[in-house]
Formats: structure tokens, C-alpha cells, sequence
């Protein structure tokens, strides 16, 4: 039996809360927890309690969120700043040639849904899968893609200048939910059966043809009927004769989402139709992936729900593509939202590191060690960016601090190692990202450092309420 280890499951546990609140910063909350307690280890070894280390911390976090406030810059909410922010968050996922594939469907897909002074529903972005092409392929379609096609082999594959019917109608046969039983003594009794039971369907299909002629008559317009219940063999057959494409079965938030993209009403009955029912769609056709079938519904006027189709070549990209544009949404989102960004590229880790240098020498005794684990530990962030872009740690933090202390805002430039300024190179992080992250891992860390108290406190307890 595997016992997992409780502090990794601690700290598990803090990286699922960040990505829950913020959508991004898992990883840095997690070297953050892990270097806080690095940096109390000295401390402790040297004989300072760990009640002393974090009151620093606590005291670091406090003055950490003051500093943040003052170091965000107040953000201009338009397509461009959206843009550089959706860039920085997918460069840190997928490779560049994706990311930047990537970052005008997701800016366009929360520009299409947001309306001002309401929250954004990220749930109006339906994620579709595709594995097929490469994964820059990958793309927005302004309306809605569903994973089923027409059933009948002679309905029309593309509609163009259409008119959709959203139906929630059974346009088969039925079989009774009460348990009886109709009997019959000749063929001709059975056929009269069946004629009746038909002719209840046929009698909505006759409605639907007469409506469809109705508005189309005169123009070149098409005519799409999807269907939230089944359609049987014999009614495609008449959909299919009188040129109307039609889809069956489709899932529940497909036909919301249809309403949201193509506009019009979803009707529960056949009866007294008209056009304001309807709703419109520039283009609708049905594409062929080896056995699946997708259809397109496309070239709608105002949607209000979109769809990011995810191409690759198989399934780890897609995955891989999936989770990148879950953060960028998210990252957009919060942009929107928050009205505030943050330097990215690390410079505000340093800028953070050198301003608790300076913070710490008015802080009185002992509790003044932990502001200086606190600040040392921020240091982790850079460290690890040039770790991994393959540079020197130790050129780079230096060149870093140097530029910080004669006034310059700069961060690190993964491609040559050198410092630039984030700003004009427009390299944002989200500003609640750092706001939860410099919270949570005070916190965690400080759990970790008092466990020993807590356990010791549990067992007083313990032994108290036994002894009375």
C-alpha cells in the first residue's frame, strides 16, 4: 500500500486551489512554497524558532500585497494589450508558432462573448476536438461545431444564406410508456395500424414543409431543422425530397449554444410557426473525418456563443492545446475583469525582492529574519527562468538587480539571457494571479513550519478532555 505524503498533497492541494481562482501560476505557487521553506531551513538550523520565521512571513505578505498594489499598472482593455496578454500565458505552455496561432482565437472568442458590466462566462466557449491537420490549424469558428452530421444519404451537405429551425419535437414513432398492446387478425388490420400510427408523424412533417415553404419561397435561401429528439428513417426521407437539412439527437448544450449563436427561439411544438422563430446562419455544412461526422454552423450575424475547434495530429497535442487555451482564456478573462496587469518576464519578483530588503530594516527583532527569507525566496522565480531558457543563474539575477537598483524596470529575455523592459516588449501577467499566489504560499509554508506546534496542541488536548 502507497502512503502518500502529506506535504506533497499540502501542496498539491494549494496549486488546485490556485488554478481554480485564478487559472494560472500553479507552478510558481509551488517553487514559492517549496524556496520559503528552504529559506527558513537555514534559519531554523541556526536555532530561530519557526513561530519567529513566520511572523515574518506574515509581516513580508502584508507589505508583498501593499508593493503589488502600487507596482500594477492600470490596463487599457483593448484588443492589442489582450493579445500580449494571451501570448504570455500560451509561450509558457505551448511553443511559440502555437501560441501565437493561438492567441487571436481566444482574444476574439472573449471579445465575442463579453458585454460590458456583466461577468464572463467562459462556458460560451465550446472547446471542440479534432485530430486531424497540424496544431497551428487549429481555429475560432464564429457560431457553432457538432460532433454528428445528417442522417440521409440525399440531404444537402451544404447551406448556404440559411434559415434554423431549433425543434425539441419526436419525429418518430413512439412506442407507448404504459404497458398495452394493440391486436390484429388480418394483414389488412396491420396495415391500418401502422397507416395510423404514421400519420400522426407525417401530419408535423407536412407543418414543417409547408413552413419552410413559406419562408423560402421566392429566394435562394436554405432551410436547416436540428432536432434535440429523434427523426425517423422514413421523415428524413420527406426532409430530404423537399431540401431541408436536418440533424437528430443533438446534445442539450448544443441546441442552447445554437440559440445563443444563430439567435431565434427552440420550439417545443410544430404548430402556428413563423418567422421570428427562426434563426440565421451564413453557412452550414457537414464535414467527413474518416467514420465521424462534424457539422459546421458558421457566418452567423451576432454570436453570443463560440467555438474554438482544436486540430493536431494526435491525442497528447491536443491535449496538450486544450489545457494551453484553458489558461489563456482565463488569463484574458481576468484582464478584463481586474482592469489591472502586472509586469511580467520576473520583474516583479525582483522589483519585490529588493523593496523587502529595504522593508526589512524597519522591522524590529528577530521576526526581521523572515522578512528576509520571504525576500530571498521571490528570487526563486527568476532563477528558474533562466535555469531553464539555459543561461548562467547567477549572470542573470545579477544583471537583474543591478538594472533594478539604478531605477529601471526590467525583467529577463528568454531568448539571449539580457534584461528588457516588459512593458514595451508587452510581457503582462495577470495582477490576481500574484495577488492569490503571494497569499497562498505565505500560508502553506507556514503550516508546514508550525506543524510541529499543531500536533504538539492536538496531543495537550487530548490528554486534557481524557483526564476530565
Amino acid at each position: 500500500m502507497q502512503i502518500q505524503n502529506p506535504t506533497a498533497a499540502m501542496i498539491a492541494r494549494a496549486a488546485t486551489a490556485q488554478d481554480e481562482v485564478t487559472g494560472d501560476g500553479t507552478t510558481s505557487n509551488v517553487l514559492l512554497i517549496a524556496e520559503l521553506l528552504k529559506q527558513a531551513e537555514r534559519f531554523v538550523a541556526e536555532g530561530l524558532h519557526p513561530r519567529v520565521i513566520t511572523e515574518g512571513f506574515d509581516i513580508a505578505k502584508k507589505e508583498a500585497l501593499s508593493f503589488l498594489e502600487s507596482y500594477k499598472v492600470k490596463s487599457d482593455v483593448d484588443r492589442e494589450t489582450l493579445l500580449n496578454v494571451a501570448r504570455t500565458s500560451l509561450r509558457t505552455k505551448v511553443r511559440e508558432e502555437v501560441a501565437d496561432a493561438l492567441q487571436e482565437a481566444i482574444v476574439d472568442a472573449v471579445l465575442c462573448i463579453h458585454k460590458e458590466g456583466k461577468p464572463i462566462d467562459l462556458h460560451m466557449v465550446e472547446i471542440m476536438k479534432m485530430q486531424h491537420k497540424n496544431d497551428t490549424d487549429t481555429k475560432l469558428v464564429r457560431g457553432l461545431v457538432m460532433d454528428h452530421g445528417a442522417r440521409h444519404p440525399d440531404m444537402p451537405k451544404r447551406v448556404e444564406d440559411a434559415f434554423v429551425l431549433t425543434l425539441n419535437v419526436s419525429l418518430e414513432y413512439e412506442k407507448s410508456e404504459i404497458n398495452s398492446g394493440f391486436f390484429y387478425s388480418s394483414a389488412e388490420q396491420r396495415e391500418k395500424l401502422v397507416e395510423s400510427e404514421r400519420r400522426f408523424v407525417d401530419q408535423k412533417l407536412a407543418k414543417v414543409v409547408e413552413f419552410k415553404k413559406k419562408v423560402c419561397e421566392g429566394s435562394k435561401k436554405g432551410f436547416v431543422i436540428i432536432n434535440q429528439k429523434g427523426i425517423d428513417p422514413l421523415s428524413l426521407d420527406v426532409l430530404a425530397k423537399n431540401g431541408i437539412m436536418a440533424l437528430r439527437r443533438a446534445k442539450r448544450r448544443n441546441m442552447e449554444r445554437l440559440q445563443l449563436c444563430c439567435g431565434g427561439t427552440a420550439q417545443n411544438s410544430v404548430d402556428d410557426l413563423t418567422p421570428d422563430v427562426l434563426g440565421y446562419a451564413g453557412l452550414v455544412y457537414e464535414h467527413v473525418l474518416g467514420e465521424e461526422k462534424f457539422t459546421f454552423v458558421e457566418d452567423v450575424k451576432n454570436p453570443q456563443s463560440v467555438t474554438i475547434l482544436i486540430t493536431g495530429p494526435n491525442a497528447h497535442t491536443i491535449v496538450q492545446i486544450n489545457d494551453a487555451i484553458r489558461d489563456g482564456l482565463r488569463a484574458v478573462k481576468n484582464t478584463i475583469e481586474d482592469g489591472f496587469l502586472v509586469p511580467g518576464a520576473a520583474a516583479f519578483q525582483v522589483a519585490l525582492h529588493r523593496h523587502l530588503l529595504k522593508f526589512k530594516d524597519s522591522v524590529k527583532g528577530r521576526p526581521k529574519m523572515g522578512v528576509q527569507a520571504f525576500a530571498d525566496a521571490m528570487l526563486i522565480i527568476p532563477k528558474v527562468l533562466a535555469q531553464n531558457g539555459g543561461f548562467d543563474v547567477q549572470d542573470v539575477i545579477v544583471a537583474l538587480q543591478e538594472e533594478h537598483a539604478a531605477g529601471h524596470n526590467v525583467g529577463i529575455d528568454l531568448a539571449t539571457g539580457e534584461t528588457l523592459d516588459p512593458v514595451a516588449e508587452g510581457i503582462w501577467d495577470n495582477y490576481r494571479v500574484h495577488r492569490h499566489m503571494l497569499h497562498s504560499c505565505a500560508v502553506i509554508a507556514s503550516n508546514f513550519l508550525l506543524v510541529d506546534e499543531m500536533m504538539r496542541a492536538g496531543r495537550s488536548s487530548l490528554r486534557q478532555s481524557n483526564a476530565e
